[in-house]
This record gives structure tokens, sequence and C-alpha cells, in this order.
């Protein structure tokens, strides 16, 4: 029981040296300048302290030391702050040091003078008062009290471990001749431990939470925002001399230093009790030695480090989800770091690694599967991930992906996010798919957050891909047929066939859902190589570096197949699209069939479908206000990809009949990388041309058929793609009239949008371009207004303009036959100058090896959209 005692004494007065060096160390006691004789007897006060043997498990009751000399110093000290003729005053002390989120220096002083008397005067007092062996019929008392002393308002938390020592000495208790009471009161102090440690955890818990709520550092981060604070400085300099000393700005804003007033001293005291509180239960539990009941040992430092990690775990789960749904991603993170931060707070009184243990619980809550499935690249049989993460993705994936709450969620290429009609949970969808949202979610989550929603989208669009492969496989008879009549030029047995297709606006809608994936992922892996960038620049640089040397051969061996993947996943590859569509299709086995042939052919025919009678473009996204953009995406996406595993298939067919002589060289190798990318620019211009074809002959007076939006969704296709130069559908369809629809478009005011869908001619720009009101007449080199929105999905706006040029064309080179024949287009919709040539056009008409003849239209002054 002694030794019970006097280890919990000898412990506290261990930490509280550290804690008075500390105090007499802090900017207030230093202002206060004391004299000689009180820096003397401070600096010998911490010595005593300092020089106390430390306890070690059963020796403690061998230790001998004489304390009476720490207590007169400390007698002294009081003595003389106390005294009229000092001028270091009690008050001065106590005011130094209180403001330091730690108990007082008096309050340190005096616990240490009253703990020592319990090391060296300990028999004395118990000689006097009686034994403590009878607290034992009293223990359901003490509960009471140390209730009182650890939530009470005047409560020292710290002390509370005090009462944990005397459980020791309740079997002391037992009769030698009553058997049964050694078991009984041997249980009772191992329950009575118990409930104080719980009691003492929960305690902690509940300062940690305290400091991490809304009314706690949160309402500091509420009043000291930095955009709050620059917006209030910048108000306060224009404000006149006699306004600025109300307490209150101009609109209702607080002026700068208002978290100093009066009214919220209650608040900041708070939060410095709380702070004091759990940053002394901290070190006085580190210190603890462990407590033995019986054959019970307990480790409070053990039960600490799982008290915070496990309360960090609940608070992250908690914090997720909010009331109406998921947490914004950059809110979590704010509030993720707040907790940290409060954990590093305590860590620096714990001696133990509470940062690693913090690293670890984000792992668990990030991924939680076999490890060597990252080492091996291979999907495990049964994947366990994170319940955090996994909360997360499928949110993500339910309510943007698949928008199942009907939303009305679209892709915006201008903005880089989806927006929603109406509030997807409680925010609307741009709120948590911007860019920022993303990047936020990368650096909460990791690498492995997003590979979880990665492999989610995969497992989406491998669906959907797959009723692209259904639909090509019942409908191969007719689609031969309708490819047969478009290069015959038969327009009747064209249309005839057409008709016969059966579930075209069902799949029509699957390839705009897998669109949509496909532009997510993209906005994700974009995301992701923002995060890697910013903390691991050197891997970043290093990925970004070695796809360019990649080679480009078919089949590509599987670590070379690995490391694009890998480059892919943090957007460093110039075609992500088509790269993310490839390892789909190769993953599940797709575009095995001789049907995908027909690809082209089969895209070609959605130009008759009934989506286009309810599509219109908007100017403010950039898209369509059906998403049908997002079907532009998918068709370039699934051509070029579904090439690539037809080539590597074909390869390995060769293989197979060659009996195993397979000599290759590697210029073969290359020859059949070069021939993919021709294979894929082929195709691409069947679909341009056959899709155009479907869709000026389909134009009349009377049935229009939506021409403009189809017309847009073409160029966008273009414009998108990286195997195309954008002068692509200038071989069937002049660019005046294209300039002329987006003049009539941006023209007007964003707020108004043209209205697409009006039979009146007056309305329709494709039928009225010569009737165009002569004041809409632009400057010459005429653009449509430029977005601020650098590099868009399909839009790349000009980055500088002028009165003499409106548009500049930024050129970079990309992975492509000799890496110099296809530009990096950051043009707007319009950006054709006289200075532009079209290196690479194949299949036009024109037969020119020279110049584009699209410079003719920017410079003619006697086209429609030209007025004298």
């Amino acid at each position: 029981m002694y030794a019970a005692i006097r280890g919990y004494a000898l412990s506290y007065l261990s930490s509280c040296a550290g804690r008075i060096r500390f105090l007499l160390g802090t900017p207030g006691m230093v202002a206060l300048d004391l004299d000689a004789t009180l820096k003397g007897l401070f600096q010998q006060i911490v010595q005593h302290l300092e020089n106390i043997p430390k306890p070690q498990g059963e020796n403690v009751s061998a230790i001998t030391c004489d304390l009476s000399e720490l207590r007169k110093d400390w007698l002294l000290v009081l003595m003389i702050v106390t005294s009229a003729r000092s001028s270091i005053n009690i008050r001065h002390l106590e005011k130094a040091t209180v403001s330091t989120g730690k108990e007082g220096l008096l309050s340190e002083g005096n616990a240490a003078y009253n703990w020592s008397r319990c090391v060296d005067e300990l028999e004395s007092q118990l000689s006097k008062h009686g034994s403590l062996k009878k607290l034992y019929f009293y223990h359901q008392h003490l509960t009471t009290v140390f209730r009182n002393t650890m939530f009470g308002p005047e409560g020292r938390p710290q002390h509370c471990c005090a009462w944990l020592g005397v459980a020791s000495s309740f079997p002391e208790c037992a009769s030698a001749i009553v058997p049964e009471e050694v078991t009984k009161i041997g249980r009772d102090a191992v329950l009575y431990v118990e409930s104080l440690i719980e009691s003492i955890m929960g305690g902690l818990e509940g300062l940690i939470n305290i400091l991490d709520s809304e009314g706690g550092f949160g309402s500091l981060e509420m009043q000291l925002l930095p955009e709050q604070a620059a917006v209030l400085m910048n108000l306060t300099s224009r404000l006149p001399i006699p306004s600025a000393k109300s307490p209150r700005g101009m609109s209702g804003f607080h002026l700068p230093g208002y978290e100093s007033y009066p009214e919220n001293n209650s608040s900041i005291k708070m939060l410095e009790a709380a702070m004091q509180r759990l940053t002394n239960l901290c070190s006085v539990l580190n210190d603890m030695e462990p407590i033995c009941v019986l054959n019970h040992v307990f480790v409070l430092r053990e039960y600490m480090r799982d008290c915070i990690l496990g309360n960090f775990r609940r608070r992250l789960l908690a914090v997720l989800k909010t009331d109406n749904d998921l947490q914004r991603p950059s809110v979590l993170e704010s509030l993720i770091r707040r907790h940290i931060s409060i954990v590093h707070l305590a860590e620096q009184h714990i001696s133990m690694d509470l940062t690693q243990g913090i690293r670890e619980v984000l792992l668990t809550e990030s991924f939680s599967g076999p490890v060597s499935s990252l080492h091996l690249f291979e999907k495990p049989a049964e994947q366990h991930t994170g319940s955090a993460s996994e909360a997360v993705c499928n949110w993500y994936i339910e309510n943007i992906v698949k928008d199942m709450s009907g939303a009305g969620v679209l892709f915006a290429p201008l903005h880089r996010c989806f927006k929603s009609t109406r509030p997807v949970g409680g925010y609307f969808a741009e709120s948590v798919t911007d860019l920022r949202e993303l990047q936020a979610f990368v650096r909460i989550f990791g690498g492995y957050g997003v590979d979880r929603l990665d492999r989610m989208m995969k497992e989406h669009t491998a669906a959907l891909l797959n009723c692209i492969d259904t639909s090509l496989r019942a409908n191969r008879e007719v689609l031969e047929a309708v490819a047969g009549s478009m290069h015959s030029g038969d327009r009747i047995e064209r249309e005839a066939n057409m008709k016969q297709i059966i579930d075209m606006d069902t799949v029509v809608g699957f390839c705009i859902q897998a669109g949509q994936a496909i532009a997510f992922d993209c906005l994700l892996a974009e995301a992701a190589g923002a995060a890697l960038e910013e903390g691991a620049p050197l891997i970043h640089s290093l990925l970004a570096g070695v796809v360019k040397h990649l080679p480009d051969a078919i089949p590509e061996k599987k670590e070379i197949r690995r490391l694009r993947r890998v480059a892919n996943s943090v957007d460093v590859v110039s075609d992500h699209d088509s790269e993310w569509v490839r390892s789909i299709l190769e993953e599940v086995g797709g575009a095995n069939d001789g049907s995908w042939n027909l690809l082209p052919y089969f895209f070609a025919t959605f130009m008759t479908s009934n989506i286009w009678n309810t599509t219109a473009f908007n100017v403010d996204t950039g898209g369509f206000n059906n998403d049908i953009h997002c079907l532009a995406r998918c068709i370039c996406a699934v051509i070029a990809g579904s090439e690539f595993v037809r080539l590597e298939r074909e390869h390995h067919q060769k293989q197979s009949f060659s009996n195993g002589h397979v000599g290759e060289t590697m210029d073969s190798e290359i020859q059949n990388h070069l021939s993919a990318e021709t294979s894929i620019k082929s195709t691409m211009q069947l679909f341009v041309k056959f899709s155009s074809g479907i869709i000026l002959d389909s134009w009349s007076e009377i049935n229009r058929s939506h021409l403009i939006a189809k017309l847009i969704f073409l160029d966008q296709f273009c414009e998108i793609s990286p195997y195309l130069p954008r002068s692509s559908l200038e071989v069937h369809v002049p660019y005046a009239i294209l300039r002329s629809i987006y003049s009539q478009y941006y023209a007007n005011s964003p707020s108004t949008p043209l209205a697409l869908l009006s039979v009146s001619p007056h309305h329709s720009p494709a039928v009225s371009l010569a009737h165009a009101s002569p004041v809409m007449r632009q400057p010459r080199g005429d653009s449509t207004p430029q977005s601020s929105v650098n590099d868009s999905g399909y839009f790349k706006a000009s980055v500088s303009h002028n009165q003499d040029q409106l548009y500049e064309t930024s050129s970079g080179s990309i992975r492509s036959i000799d890496n110099k024949n296809r530009n990096v287009r950051r043009s707007g919709p319009l950006d054709y100058s006289s200075s532009r040539k079209v290196k690479f056009i194949e299949g036009s008409t024109s037969g020119s090896t020279g110049p584009s003849p699209l410079p003719r239209f920017a410079v003619s002054r006697s086209g429609p959209i030209s007025y004298k």
C-alpha cells in the first residue's frame, strides 16, 4: 500500500519537474524580470525535482529520499511573493503563467509540495490518521470522490490516477480464517481498477472531443479564416477613423482583433482549461507505473494509446457522414487535421509515437486487404477494404457516376466537374466533384482510396461495355447491311436497314453513362497526379519521364503494361481515356468478336437516335443539356481501346499458329503500334464521314432533325480525339457553317441560350446563315468569348488575347507516329487562324497536300457571316 502511494507520488513529481521548468521559460515569466533570489530558489526547486529517483517496480519501498529542502524552498518562495516589500507578488506569478494552457506556477508548486509529503512523511501521516487498508470498505464512496475529481469544475483529472494505487492494498483486508474473502475482495479490487481506468479514459476522450468540437478549436477556425482576415484587413483600411472604433465593420463583419474582445473570454478560458487538463492528465498517465492487483497488471500507457487511437477512428467514421449525406472531402480533411493537431498536443507529453498510430488508423480505414496483392498487381479473390474509403467510394458511385437519386448529374467540360440540377444529399454535385475536393479525397485516403474508386468505376464501365458487345452481336447482320449501303451510297437502303436496329436508344444511354464514368475517372486521375506531385514530386517526375520512353510495342510486355497503368492512374499518359478503356477490355476479355469491326458503323447510326430530340448545346458548361457530350468521349475511348485489344489478340493468334517460331524484330513491333494508330485514325474517320453523311442527308426544311446539336457533337468529337486533327470534320461539313453556329451561340447572353428546337428559321442558324443580323459581325478572327477555365475536357480556351490577334495556338508533342504530327490543342471552338496548318489529313477528297483549306473561310470577306 505504501509502495503504491509512494510510487504514484514519485511519478507525479518527476513529471512535475518538466512542467515547472517549462513555465519558468514562458514569455510571461521572462517579462517579470525576477530578482536573483527568486531565480535561485526556482532553480533549486527544479533541481530537487529532477534529482528524485525513478520508481522501478518492486523497489519503490526501498527508495529513500529527503524532500524537506524542496518544501523549505517552496515555502520561501511563497513568503517572498506574499510580502508587501517584494516587487513580484503572488498575482504576478499566477497571471504570467495561467495563459499557457497548463496549470499555473503556483498550482504546480503547491501540488509538488503536497505530493512530496507522501514520499518521506507518509508513515508519520498514517500513524496519526489511521490505516488506508480500511478504504476497501468504503470503495463505493471512493468512486464518488473520484468522479468529482475527474469531471468536477474544480477537479484535477491528473490526480485521479492516485486512486488506482489503493486497490493493491484491498486484498490485505481479507481475513486469514475466511478463504472466501480473499477471492471476493480480490475480484472487487480488479473491478474497481477496471471501472476507474474506464472512467479515466472516458475523461481523456471527452477532453479531446471538447477541443475538437465546433465550440472548441472549431470556433477559432471559424473566426480566423485566412480569406475572412484578408477581406477584413482590406475593409478596415478603407474605413474612416470614427467607424473603425466600432466593434463591427461593414456588412455585419467583425473587424480584425474582435476575437480578443471581453465577451469572448469565457470561450477562451474553456479552451485553456481543457488544454490544461488534457496535457496534465497525459503527462501523469505516461509516468504511471504498472498497477498490480493480485495476478492482474494494468499498464495505463497502453490504455491511453488505445483510447486516443480508438477515439480518432470513431471520430473519423462519425464525421464521414452528415445528417444529409456525405461530408465534403475538403471539410473532412480539415476536421481530420484539427483532430490530429490535438493528438500532437497530447503527444508532446507522452513518450510514445502516436503519429504512427494515426497513420495506421488511416491506412486501415483506406485499405485492409492483403498487402501482398499490391506487389503482385493481382486482384485478390476477396478484397477487404477500409470501411471509411468504402463508404465514400460507394457514395460517389451511387450518387455521381450512377446518379441513383435522379439529381440530374451532368458533366460540365468547361468547369472540369459534375453539376446537378438539385442537391445530391446535402450539396450540389459540383461541391463534391471539383478538382480541389477530389484532391482532398486523395490526400485523406491516398492511393488505396484512389484504387478502390477506380476499381469500382471499372466494374461499372465493364458492365456498360458488355451491353455494347451484346448489341453488336444482336445487330450484326443488320449492321453489315448498313455498312454495305453506307459504302455504296444507297441512302434508301441505308435508312431502311438502320430502322431495323434494336434497342438503339438504350445502348446510347449506356454509352453516355460510360462516358460519364470515363470523365469522372479522368478527374480522379488528375487529382491523384496533383496530390502526388505535391507530396512526392520526384516520383511524379520519374513517372512522367519514364512514360515518354516506354517502348510502343504490341503486344506490350507485362511489366510495361503495369507501368503504363500506374502512370495512367496519375494522369501522366497522353490519352487517359483510351488507356483506361483498354485496361477494362483486357481484364474482362472484351472486344474479342468480329462484330467489333462494325463499331464505327454502329456508332454512326446513333445520329438517328431519338435522344437528339431533346438535345441542346449549353454555352455555360461547354456541353449539352443531356450529357450527350459524354457519348463523344465514350466513342473516342472505345474505338481506340478496342483497336489496341484487337491487334494484340491478332498477334497472339499469329503466335499460336506459328508453331513456336516467333522471330519478330523490334521494327515489326513498332510497325504494329503504328498500324494500331493508323487503324484507330481510319476507324474514327469512318465514323465522322458516315455520321456527317447521315446528319446532312436527314436534314430538310420540314425535318431538320436537330442538325445543329449533331454538328457541334461531331466537332467536339474531333476536338477531344488525340488521333484526329481538329479539321477532320471540315472535309464533310464546311467550317463556315460551324463558325456561324458558334458565333450565334456565343454572341447571345449566356443567361439566355439560343433556342434550338424551334422550327422558325429566324432561330435556326443552320438555315438562316445568310439572314444573320449585321450587328453580329465580328472583326477578323471572329471567335467565341473565351472562358477563363484552362484545359477543359473539350474546349481549350486561349490564355492570351489582344485586339490584333485573337487566337494563339499552342502546340506540343504527344505520343504519335513521329511525336511531331499532332498538336496539343488549347484553342477555343473557332480557333482556325491563318497561320494554322494541318499536317495530317487522310481520306480528304480535296487531295491537297499543302495548307488546310480552312484558313480561307477564316479570312474570307464574302462568306455567309461577313457583311461589307
